[in-house]
């Protein structure tokens, strides 16, 4: 299968870190048609390319609005042209969320799939893959005082440059942004409970005709990566969908502290969409 230059689809991933982006990707990429995968560069070289191109840099006076959107469109063709036979590309990064203006100019049919769970069992999930990896100290942390205790490490996690914070209000600002109508919100626990109701869900979502995925035979890993990080089993994927039911290993306090920033539970105010559970799991 060839692709026509120039009619290749992009679509988005991006959310709370834990939250199944990197299941997501497993479950498309299953698809002939699709490409997918975990967090890409791509994001970091769009800023690093915005930052030489915007005001204050050497070449931000001679480098106008049409040639920033030609090379920063570019980066998505020059970065995937070895994908050439698939006609949808995904790419994932936890900064699309606070992107959405941009991608909206570059890309007004891509949609962004954002992937959340409740705050608490992020926090949950993350601590024990450091307590899983009790020999190493991961880069998520950068001194001894933020890797200390549960709580400081739960604090830094959820400042707002770092791991949770950055994505949760990035997050945040796109729900409730002028672009909301281009954001679908995928919860953890649903696409768990119900795969292929999830799954084709989202395939109405960005306007795809439907592809029948075996959800007990998922192939997904990134071990080079995840050492690199001081993180083993990151984006380490299950082959069988399911929900594993657990309890926390958080103290009760942080757990209540952090289960209470599920913002996209109200879409009063959003126009975002969200597969919430419903007697037909409807789109709201």
């Amino acid at each position: 299968m060839t692709t026509v230059k120039g009619l290749q689809k992009f679509h988005f991933i991006s959310g709370l870190p834990r939250s199944g982006s990197t299941l997501l990707s497993a479950i498309l990429l299953q698809n002939p048609r699709f490409h997918a995968g975990m967090s890409s560069p791509v994001g970091a070289l769009f800023s690093g390319i915005l930052d030489q191109c915007s005001a204050g840099s050497e070449f931000g006076a001679v480098i106008d609005t049409p040639l920033r959107r030609r090379l920063l469109r570019g980066l998505f063709d020059s970065y995937y042209a070895d994908k050439a036979d698939k006609q949808i590309v995904f790419d994932t990064n936890r900064q699309w969320s606070s992107r959405l203006p941009a991608l909206n100019d570059l890309f007004p049919q891509a949609k962004v799939i954002a992937c959340v769970r409740n705050v608490a069992w992020v926090m949950d999930s993350l601590e024990r893959l450091y307590r899983a990896n009790p020999f190493e100290n991961t880069k998520l942390f950068g001194d001894a005082v933020e890797r200390n205790t549960v709580y400081s490490r739960c604090e830094t996690l959820a400042q707002r440059n770092r791991l949770v914070g950055f994505a949760w209000a990035a997050l945040k600002e796109a729900y409730y942004g002028e672009h909301a109508e281009s954001l679908l919100i995928v919860d953890y626990d649903l696409l768990t409970q119900a795969p292929e109701r999830v799954m084709r869900l989202i395939y109405d979502f960005i306007g795809e005709p439907w592809f029948e995925h075996d959800f007990n035979h998922l192939a997904y890993d990134a071990p080079e990566f995840d050492q690199a990080l001081g993180v083993a089993g990151l984006h380490k994927v299950r082959s069988r969908v399911s929900l594993e039911s657990r309890r926390t290993i958080l103290p009760p306090d942080l757990f209540a502290q952090y289960a209470e920033l599920s913002f996209w539970l109200d879409g009063s105010a959003s126009a975002a969409n969200v597969i919430r559970m419903k007697a037909d799991a409807a789109i709201s």
